[in-house]
């Protein structure tokens, strides 16, 4: 084997074993987790991991930490201690730049979607090719809004704006968002919440179509037990800052918690 087949042949086999690394560990793993505001400890040592592929739903009372933990897991809140790591890299500590490129490989929706008021849908859902994909050309980029407004039921109304779509709709349209740089991770903080149990259920059986396609990982974040038992493998049970069960739905069933027990009750 000659000089340059040796050296091409080396740099194979390091991107092979890269990317076997990469895929042997979690893409997403929280460790002890600490946060207070103020007076008020919101996370108490939180732990977690989801992999590739997986759906973990985060479930519990409102203001228990659950929408923080997404937070902090996407670099928008700082932990008072812990450890995040996405697809194996650690978050804490890293600049801006850095951060921004783990953030591309994660995909967020928002609890009201927060479209922007002032563009239409399409223009909502190429926001993030405009920014981070300049090297896409104009038809490129309409071509991926297409698709991914089609992915997501939203055929036909590409130039509507939020304020005249349904809630329901506005999230179809986030996650269209939430999906267009082709992300490795999907956070979707309350995807069902303010909607109605029809529109729920639409949402419901989109996020489990799109983890499907694109076999993602996924942490959702909801109050719906009826959401959660649908679209996750697992569930972690939040109660006071602390994780207090995870583990399927039947494990949780079978839990002696007095916590967990009253909780489930609302299924």
């Amino acid at each position: 084997m000659g000089e340059i087949d040796m050296a091409t042949a080396l740099n194979t086999a390091m991107e092979q074993d890269d990317g076997a690394e990469e895929s042997s560990v979690p893409a997403v793993a929280v460790e002890n987790l600490e946060k207070t505001f103020g007076t008020q400890k919101v996370l108490n040592g939180i732990s977690f991991a989801v992999d590739r592929g997986q759906t973990l739903a985060i479930l519990g009372r409102s203001g228990t930490g659950k929408s923080v933990s997404l937070r902090i897991i996407i670099g928008l809140v700082q932990p008072d201690s812990g450890s995040v790591r996405i697809l194996g890299q650690e978050m804490t500590g890293l600049n801006m730049d850095e951060m921004g490129e783990i953030r591309k490989r994660m995909g967020f929706l928002f609890q009201h979607a927060a479209l922007y008021d002032s563009l239409t849908v399409a223009e909502n859902v190429a926001f993030p090719l405009d920014h981070h994909r300049p090297d896409l050309s104009k038809s490129d980029r309409d071509d991926r809004v297409a698709q991914l407004l089609h992915e997501v039921g939203m055929d036909g109304h590409f130039k509507k704006m939020p304020s005249n779509i349904s809630g329901g709709m506005q999230k179809r349209v986030g996650l269209a968002r939430a999906l267009a740089l082709e992300p490795e991770i999907l956070l979707l903080d309350e995807p069902t919440a303010g909607l109605d149990p029809i529109s729920s259920g639409e949402i419901d059986e989109l996020v489990l179509k799109l983890q499907r396609e694109h076999q993602m990982a996924s942490i959702v974040v909801t109050h719906d037990l009826h959401s959660a038992k649908t679209i996750a493998n697992r569930l972690a049970l939040l109660d006071k800052g602390s994780v207090v069960a995870e583990g399927t739905f039947t494990e949780l069933q079978q839990s002696d918690i007095p916590f967990v027990k009253e909780f489930l009750k609302q299924s």
